[in-house]
């Protein structure tokens, strides 16, 4: 097949050796990943209900935990070179991967329409325009992000190294500000927080922000030259660059009682930076999430045609941002902290425990269409993370890894006892890449 831009990101195969990135580029994408305006909102909440000394601790132990699982998927990726929808065919089989697709697909274009439908109601209160551009607006952002999308890794570099610098310096300058308004250290844990979240909401919201992109962090980490550089990457987005939106959300709402950068900066007096800002950082989030879909998109559809893909998303999720989508922040955080990990969980698990912790290449071997222990692990994981008072995404991705074996052990059994093969290796061979 003839290689073209939307098609050289391998979305069905793994990515060769020869395509593989520099460790400076990959930083680069992640960050400006991870730098999101949504994160700023959940630190704002965050900064609203703990005092200081303990928000840092929060942050630092949320972020360490969402870092920490989103490196082992990173590991994984740059060692086989497969996206997480290219492994859950292994976790859930061929077919039973379509659920994979659906839920970090459906995830992904939720985020896509909460930053079109953000960005065109910020710019229209803040320039004072008149209601009706709202929808215009949408329109121009819903498809203007997508179109490094559609070039595919190469756009989401050319966009992170130069939105990326830009954003740390107006990030740097804006907490500077709020620092000395906020009367230094002294000032900020003088301040009493209205104690609305405990330590498991915190956590769960801190997790829930992102953990659908760390579980789909594997579409730029499996370009790492080396394991290494795949992980040590990852922590760097996700323990810094997420961290860091917390903790700015946080102190826009202790001293501006703000969250949203935009309103801390006008605030300030910066008015029109606040603004580049908002373009920038929803932008670099923007183009790598309707990326995520598209990578689950191709895999459910099994087509090579990503750029399609990419904007037949960016146009479902212009529609939701039009319908509110953007109204409904927090209880799509609460569900994505809780449905999205049990399936990471699952997805590690099979690697560990099945693969023996590599997977063979996709054209050489034969899977299932179902995978059921990893389908019965994720629905009883799931279940179980729903039920828990108790870090319900944490608890999602121990229930994954602790009844993964189990239920392997359990269904093999009982299949040779029926006579029938065991799920890892029966059924026809996977559809052809």
């Amino acid at each position: 097949m003839t290689a073209t831009h939307t098609d050289t990101d391998y979305p069905l195969s793994e990515v060769p050796e020869s395509a593989r990135k520099p460790f400076a580029s990959l930083v680069m994408v992640l960050l400006g990943f991870t730098f999101f305006t949504a994160t700023m909102f959940a630190g704002g909440q965050l900064g609203e209900a703990f005092a200081l000394s303990e928000l840092i601790t929060l942050i630092v132990v949320g972020n360490l935990l969402l870092g920490a699982y989103a490196a082992v998927i990173a590991f994984m990726a740059a060692r086989s070179g497969l996206s997480t929808a290219l492994m859950a065919r292994f976790a859930l089989g061929t077919r039973g991967s379509a659920l994979s697709d659906l839920l970090l697909g459906i995830t992904q274009v939720g985020w896509y329409a909460w930053g079109v439908a953000t960005i065109a109601k910020v710019l229209v209160s803040t320039l004072g325009l008149a209601p009706g551009w709202t929808t215009a607006l949408m329109l121009l952002f819903g498809f203007g992000f997508c179109l490094t999308a559609v070039i595919g890794y190469r756009g989401l570099a050319w966009l992170s190294n130069l939105a990326v610098p830009a954003m740390t310096i107006l990030i740097a300058t804006s907490m500077v500000i709020a620092w000395r308004d906020g009367g230094g250290w002294q000032g900020l844990a003088d301040m009493t927080p209205d104690g609305g979240l405990g330590w498991t909401a915190g956590i769960t919201l801190i997790f829930g922000t992102f953990v659908s992109g760390a579980t789909q962090a594997s579409n730029w980490s499996r370009f790492a030259r080396t394991p290494r550089q795949a992980v040590v990457a990852t922590l760097l987005a996700f323990f810094i660059g997420n961290g860091l939106m917390i903790l700015i959300g946080a102190v826009g709402a202790f001293v501006y009682g703000a969250p949203d950068v935009v309103e801390v900066l006008t605030l300030q007096g910066l008015t029109v930076v606040g603004l580049i800002m908002l373009f920038l950082n929803l932008w670099t989030t923007q183009d790598n999430t309707i990326y995520n879909f598209a990578a689950a998109g191709c895999n459910l559809l099994r087509t090579r045609r990503r750029g399609r893909v990419t904007i037949a998303g960016a146009a479902v999720g212009t529609l939701l941002a039009l319908a509110g989508m953007d109204t409904l922040l927090v209880p799509f955080l609460i569900a994505l902290g809780t449905c999205i990990p049990p399936l990471g969980g699952v997805i590690i698990a099979d690697f560990l425990f099945a693969r023996r912790a590599r997977y063979p290449r996709l054209a050489d071997i034969a899977l299932p269409a179902f995978a059921l222990p990893g389908l019965v692990t994720y629905a009883l994981a799931t279940v179980g993370a729903w039920l828990s008072p108790w870090l319900p995404p944490l608890v999602g991705i121990a229930l994954a890894l602790a009844l993964y074996p189990l239920c392997a052990r359990l269904l093999t059994a009982s299949s040779a006892r029926h006579g029938h093969l065991a799920p890892a290796a029966g059924a026809a061979r996977d559809i052809p890449q």
